[in-house]
């Protein structure tokens, strides 16, 4: 983790604007922005998704999600190579936590029913980097698809 706080206090501009040191939740947060970002179409849909898996796994309510969504997408474009996020996830939380990351990585890349390239690549980046197998990732993929499948059932 020093590596990345280095490196965050290496590329943030001086002065009063600084960005918080990440901790997992930030760094899931920036890592779903990233993904959602990655086909150059961030939409409503992926925004609202964002918002409202980080309320359900860090128990924020919409407004707390948003904040700490703006927050992440300022931190993204500031940040390392998304593997650095993967790594300190895998270093600061349990299996479970990098578990349920992955499934929200998996959410964030299904949210538009298309998989992009870029979007594949960094989950796989931050799968590696999170010690995670890929039957983990597939596990997840298959969840995050059923949670799609059945959501519009539950609104």
């Amino acid at each position: 983790m020093p590596m990345l706080k280095k490196f965050l206090q290496a590329i943030r501009p001086k002065g009063p604007a600084t960005l918080p040191d990440p901790d997992a939740e930030l760094a899931l947060g920036a890592l779903m922005v990233r993904v959602a970002q990655s086909d150059r179409e961030y939409q409503l849909e992926e925004i609202s998704l964002i918002d409202r898996i980080l309320a359900r796994l860090y128990q924020h309510n919409a407004i707390e999600a948003a904040k700490v969504r703006a927050t992440c997408e300022k931190l993204q474009a500031a940040a390392p190579e998304s593997d650095t996020f993967g790594r300190l996830i895998r270093e600061t939380t349990g299996i479970q936590e990098r578990l349920a990351a992955m499934d929200a990585l998996w959410e964030v890349v299904l949210a538009d029913d298309k998989e992009h390239p870029g979007e594949i690549t960094i989950v796989e980046e931050t799968r590696k980097a999170m010690g995670l197998s890929y039957a983990d990732s597939q596990n997840a993929r298959a969840k995050a698809q059923d949670k799609l499948t059945k959501q519009p059932e539950e609104s």
